[in-house]
């Protein structure tokens, strides 16, 4: 159906085996499916037309055998609130956002600089963003389906460039979300204020000026930024531990070196060629899924492959 609908802009579809697969064949097989969803999702164009987003709305639908029937569908805000959604299971993500939007005031035009996050929210004050929810996916199936995970669906800001924040604090509702989402990783030290920014944050905190905290966190190390949960890094040697910061154009890595000592390294996204992300499986003690992340690096001239992996 795609093929019909935009021709050769969709990436040839992998061979089938006709005969009985081996192991190897039948991994081999999967891999090269993967591979084609992931260059079929590369345009825009394909993932918002109704043929791509009716298959994987049946898909997941069918898979976790769920009818559509009318739903309500928490959203939670940076701060711990929640807003409550009149909503259809088949619903995607796209269609969520405009309820909650809608329903919090937030201008249509406005939408695109938020997303749909699933995120976990621990006792001892940590945060784990787990993933983005594409637009196409269903999000009130796959909370059913991540229900071990404990996870909540949440919005959360998505660009990298914290200057943006500028354009969208005229709006009252846009710089609710923006107060709420810095107040949230400040206290989940994610932004590293001293300690005079600190006292300065509190003050304005306390009296509710908004627009002059968000200018303030601004200036501070890591604002607008995802911390990622704690990885093992092979760079500058095999088997050291990390946090991980995305944003502002940049993957910044405070690496534990076997020494003890911290080393900060910065990845500037316009140095970085490509970039793969390969699930592994479980570890052999059976205890977590394990994720790597690779991704080719200019380092003075020379290209190197930069590893991370992290628990899931």
């Amino acid at each position: 159906q795609l093929r019909r609908l935009f021709g050769s802009a969709v990436p040839p579809f992998p061979p089938k085996f006709y005969l009985a697969m081996t192991k190897s064949m039948a991994d081999e097989r999967r891999s090269q499916l993967e591979q084609y969803l992931q260059n079929v999702t590369l345009d825009s164009n394909i993932t918002n037309s109704d043929v791509f987003i009716g298959f994987f709305r049946k898909l997941q639908q069918d898979t976790f055998k769920i009818q559509t029937q009318r739903a309500f569908l928490d959203v939670y805000l940076a701060d711990g609130s929640n807003i409550r959604l009149d909503i259809q299971t088949s619903d995607t993500a796209e269609r969520v956002l405009e309820v909650a939007s809608c329903k919090m005031g937030l201008p249509r035009e406005l939408i695109k600089y938020f997303r749909l996050f699933f995120f976990q929210d621990y006792d001892d004050k940590a945060l784990s963003v787990v993933k983005k929810v594409a637009d196409f996916e269903l999000p009130y199936v796959s909370l059913q389906s991540m229900k071990e995970l404990h996870c909540k669906l949440g919005i959360r800001k998505w660009y990298m460039d914290p200057s943006l924040d500028r354009l969208l604090m005229d709006c009252k509702a846009s710089l609710n979300l923006l107060y709420m989402q810095a107040i949230q990783e400040v206290k989940r030290n994610w932004v590293k204020p001293t300690e005079k920014q600190m006292q300065e944050l509190e003050f304005l905190q306390k009296n509710a000026n908004k627009a002059k905290f968000l200018e303030l966190v601004q200036e501070m190390q890591f604002y607008g930024y995802v911390r990622l949960d704690p990885c093992i890094c092979d760079y500058p040697e095999g088997g050291c531990s990390a946090d991980v910061y995305v944003g502002n154009n940049e993957i910044n890595c405070c690496i534990k070196l076997p020494t003890n000592q911290t080393k900060e390294v910065s990845f500037k996204i316009n140095r970085l060629k490509s970039w793969q992300v390969t699930f592994l499986g479980a570890t052999k003690d059976g205890e977590d899924d394990t994720l790597e992340l690779r991704f080719e690096y200019n380092d003075s001239g020379t290209w190197q492959w930069i590893i991370l992996y992290t628990k899931q």
